[in-house]
């Protein structure tokens, strides 16, 4: 069974031009991991700070994997650089998958 991942940024108001490139580098790598199946970058309209990535894995553990090398060898400094405050994650049964 697959799974949704949502994770709520807070991006800090200056760094609004920079973020794109630093996310689409981001996603591209979270896009070639093991187990995803799928991205995309959902921007609020009346609030661009407020993004969340709504991601796809094939299971539970793909995601964990995942977080794990993003907390490691996967770190990006300049994602961080971008935001405001800690991210939001949040595991989303998918019933019927």
């Amino acid at each position: 069974m697959s799974i949704v991942a949502t994770l709520e940024l807070r991006l800090r108001p200056d760094q609004l031009e920079a973020a794109p490139a630093v996310l689409e580098e981001v996603l591209a790598e979270t896009r070639a991991f093991a187990g995803n199946l799928g991205v995309e970058v959902l921007t609020d309209v009346e609030d661009p700070t407020h993004v969340t990535a709504f991601e796809r894995w094939e299971s539970l553990e793909h995601d964990a994997a995942y977080r794990t090398w993003r907390a490691g060898d996967g770190r990006r400094p300049a994602l961080a650089a971008l935001l405001a405050a800690p991210p939001v994650l949040t595991h989303w049964d998918t019933p019927g998958d």
